[in-house]
């Protein structure tokens, strides 16, 4: 029994080692050949001896079976986003800090020349070169009140668009840049403030005046319509319309239900008198 078991014991190791091979060899083969693409991906394969990269027929999301001795390259292809700090140059030569952020993703059926021409690591060797670029470039036309107020918006534009014509080229889709931080030195900040306050307080005043300027023009108008109104007036009553229009409100007043004593002619120019009320 034990010349049997000492004959068997090289014949377990051999199907051991065996067994560890073939088990090895399929989890080799799980990795480099059964392979998940995940939702908001694509691969492009590369085939080792024929032909290279595939630039045209890429892998979508879902289960794929790849030859072993070839390599799938898969790219996220959905919206990303990214930071970036830098100190740039004003027009007027003073330093100032900007933070931006950035939307972009690869441009997703040409992700094969982007990975042929630029390769996987495309956001630092092309999209944050060409942001920075773009920034200095830009803000170096610009005073730092115009960034730090005014003008904000249109530099953020300016920086979007440069650098997008830029990396679409490269197969790079930019879809958004922000200005998120604008740093300026302590003194330049305080001043341009207190200079936005004065601008402030000084459109306020303008305001003020103008409103006042309008309300006396609207009483010089009102005292001038009052005066040709009286005018035209004066100029239309006569002795004789006087007369008759005393006499109307005389008999007007003589028909109340009190009584009173009417003296025809008793007046000053003849006009009637109304005397007592009992």
């Amino acid at each position: 029994m034990s010349i049997e078991k000492g004959l068997n014991q090289p014949k377990l190791m051999r199907v051991a080692i065996i067994g560890f091979i073939i088990l090895m060899g399929f989890l080799a083969l799980t990795n480099t050949t059964f392979i998940t693409v995940d939702p908001g991906q694509k691969g492009v394969l590369f085939e080792r001896f024929s032909g290279g990269l595939d630039k045209e027929n890429l892998y979508d999301q879902g289960f794929h079976v790849v030859a072993p001795w070839n390599k799938l390259y898969i790219y996220d292809v959905r919206i990303k986003e990214g930071s970036d700090r830098q100190e740039v140059l004003s027009k007027n030569g003073l330093n100032i800090s900007v933070e931006l952020s950035y939307l972009f993703s690869p441009i997703a059926n040409k992700i094969g020349d982007l990975h042929d021409e630029i390769g996987e690591d495309y956001l630092n060797r092309i999209l944050i070169p060409e942001v920075r670029s773009a920034t200095r470039e830009v803000i170096g036309k610009y005073l730092p009140e115009e960034l730090y107020s005014t003008q904000r918006e249109a530099i953020q534009d300016e920086i979007f668009q440069a650098t997008r014509d830029a990396v679409s080229p490269k197969h790079i889709f930019l879809d958004a840049i922000l200005i998120r931080e604008v740093g300026l030195p302590q003194t330049l900040q305080d001043a341009i403030e207190r200079k936005l306050r004065e601008e402030q307080m000084s459109l306020e005043y303008t305001f003020k005046l103008d409103r006042e300027r309008q309300e006396a023009e609207r009483k010089i108008i009102a005292a001038t319509a009052d005066a040709e109104a009286n005018r035209i007036i004066s100029s239309s009553l006569t002795d004789k319309i006087l007369q008759d229009k005393g006499i109307t409100a005389t008999l007007t007043l003589a028909q109340a239900p009190n009584s009173k004593v009417v003296v025809v002619g008793g007046g000053k120019d003849g006009l009637p008198l109304i005397l007592g009320n009992n």
